[in-house]
């Protein structure tokens, strides 16, 4: 056992008092010691419910013949930290949590893991941290939220902040705001639509690190509290057969996530996250990847914001496993690759069934026959861009608009509301990279905005900042180079035309070649917006957007 460095031998003798002091018994000193990564906090809705999760777990281990020993890692609630000088503490927090839980797992020499995540950060920071540590480690999340209902229909998060910008337009009273307030989000659990963080649970499934429903059984079913005690005994089962991380988080399963992420229409920040993960392993993502799976992979599931459909109605259809058998059927799975169940992704699959084709649209009907992201490359973004396409309307797959210029988010934000954007604009927010921001914060505020104020359909956003993955309409993120680094998103002006085509994976600023570099001539770095803290110690390291804003040790 790993944990025999703390526990056995006469030069262990000062360790075992404080076990002692811990009140292990003797009987306890002999088995495995199981560290439960609980992400548990009172801020985040996602998060609230995740003692009863770990508890679950230390059940699942204790009865599989572990010893169960929690500690934590932090969370940010990205829609409370939305919009303001909070966000950019969201992004930056993934490697704070993948740092601290590596330092955690060495420094007390656990045998294996049990990680207790849910919302945006902690599920790719504790995938990160898996893969370092590679010890056996099971995914088991606290579930997603249960949809709200106004008026007879179903809403989320992404309807409330569509709704202040319906209130902004005069679209909508301020009583009818208060009643999507209240009722939008109605249950703990990670937001109900196809966001972030569902997205990155849901993804847990495909590589292979959580067992089947992790990523969409509800957070207040029962079935999510017996998921957790089967957690802990799987995470036995591997420990005994010695199946770790890097056995199951091959290229292969990273190829497979990013399959699966088409077929959903995942958050654009898979796209972040996956390539940081893949870093970790050892496998150079190059987010083009993205092109190539997508040209072959049918977009079948559209939840909110895509669509009418939510979490809990994937959950009833069939869940992860359905939507894999679907494309496994295709041939588009590598199905051999080894999962925490101990049995290949083919075994756990074989008999998965669609329940509902209106939830999970079978391959001969989707909703396209290419997948919901797609990477735009051009002289706007030599080294790509992001965006959700299968959440952009047929009228702006392609777009030719004059560029707004704008150096950070708030200034878009109160030109938005303030009605001086119009039909065809196209809203450039700079200066909020990962470096530039710093934290390369979501763009959900203004996107919201526009779409509440009704012009979704006719205005365009593209920015080197990200978007929320309850972000939808020709929202297009990630532009790298950044503009902190000089990127070309830094030369653009006010009323440059730019050009967007998402079909053709194009994304081009209409200016001469040879303006562009009397303006790269003229362009000098801005005063760093943050100097001290942990910001300024990110911003130093911290890589682009493309390449999945890891950190790397500056030369």
């Amino acid at each position: 056992m790993k944990s025999d460095n703390v526990k056995s031998g006469m030069q262990q003798a000062p360790h075992r008092s404080l076990f002692n002091a811990l009140g292990f018994t003797e009987e306890e000193m002999k088995k495995p010691m199981v560290g439960i990564v609980s992400s548990y906090n009172e801020i985040v809705p996602g998060h609230m419910n995740l003692d009863k999760i770990v508890n679950a777990v230390k059940l699942g281990v204790a009865e599989a013949g572990g010893v169960p020993v929690v500690f934590p890692a932090i969370a940010v609630c990205d829609g409370i930290a939305m919009g303001h000088v909070g966000m950019k503490y969201s992004l930056v927090t993934r490697d704070l949590i993948a740092d601290s839980t590596e330092c955690m797992a060495i420094a007390h020499q656990f045998d294996a893991l049990v990680m207790v995540p849910n919302c945006d950060k902690n599920v790719p920071g504790l995938l990160m941290a898996a893969a370092r540590l590679n010890v056996p480690t099971v995914f088991v999340s606290g579930g997603p939220m249960l949809a709200g209902h106004v008026k007879g229909c179903k809403t989320s998060l992404s309807s409330m902040f569509e709704a202040v910008g319906s209130y902004a337009a005069g679209k909508m009273t301020e009583e009818e705001v208060k009643e999507y307030e209240d009722k939008a989000c109605p249950t703990c659990g990670s937001c109900s639509g196809m966001y972030t963080a569902n997205s990155m649970n849901c993804l847990t499934e495909v590589l292979g690190m959580g067992l089947r429903g992790n990523g969409t059984i509800p957070a207040v079913y029962s079935e999510r509290i017996k998921l957790a005690k089967h957690a802990g005994m799987a995470v036995m089962e591997m420990y005994k057969k010695n199946i770790r991380p890097r056995d199951i988080m091959t290229k292969e399963a990273i190829i497979n996530a990013l399959t699966i992420d088409m077929a959903l229409g995942c958050s654009t920040n898979s796209m972040l996250h996956l390539p940081a993960i893949a870093h970790e392993v050892g496998f150079d993502f190059d987010i083009s990847f993205a092109n190539e799976i997508s040209e072959k992979t049918p977009n079948v599931c559209h939840l909110a914001p895509a669509g009418p459909t939510y979490m809990e109605d994937l959950n009833e259809a069939g869940g992860v496993y359905a939507v894999m058998k679907e494309m496994a059927d295709l041939g588009l799975l590598h199905t051999d690759c080894m999962t925490v169940t101990g049995k290949t992704v083919g075994e756990n699959i074989k008999d998965a069934v669609n329940k509902n084709p209106e939830v999970i649209r079978p391959t001969d009907r989707p909703y396209s026959k290419t997948g919901g992201l797609a990477v735009l490359k051009g002289n706007l973004a030599p080294d790509g861009s992001v965006v959700k396409r299968s959440a952009v309307v047929e009228e702006m797959m392609v777009h030719e608009g004059p560029a707004r210029v704008f150096d950070c988010e708030e200034d878009a934000i109160a030109a938005i509301k303030g009605g001086k954007i119009v039909a065809g604009d196209v809203v450039v927010i700079r200066y909020e990279g990962p470096k530039g921001g710093p934290g390369m914060r979501e763009m959900l505020n203004p996107t919201s905005a526009i779409a509440g104020m009704g012009l979704g359909s006719s205005v365009a956003l593209i920015t080197d900042g990200r978007f929320s993955g309850a972000s939808r309409g020709a929202s297009i993120g990630h532009v790298s180079p950044e503009a902190a680094v000089g990127g070309p998103i830094a030369l653009v002006e006010e009323g440059d035309i730019i050009k967007i085509d998402i079909p053709n994976m194009k994304l081009e600023l209409a200016v001469a070649d040879e303006v562009l570099a009397e303006r790269k001539a003229e362009w000098k770095p801005r005063k760093p917006k943050v100097t001290g803290g942990y910001l300024a110690r990110y911003a130093s390291m911290v890589t682009s957007g493309n390449r999945g804003a890891i950190l790397e040790i500056p030369e």
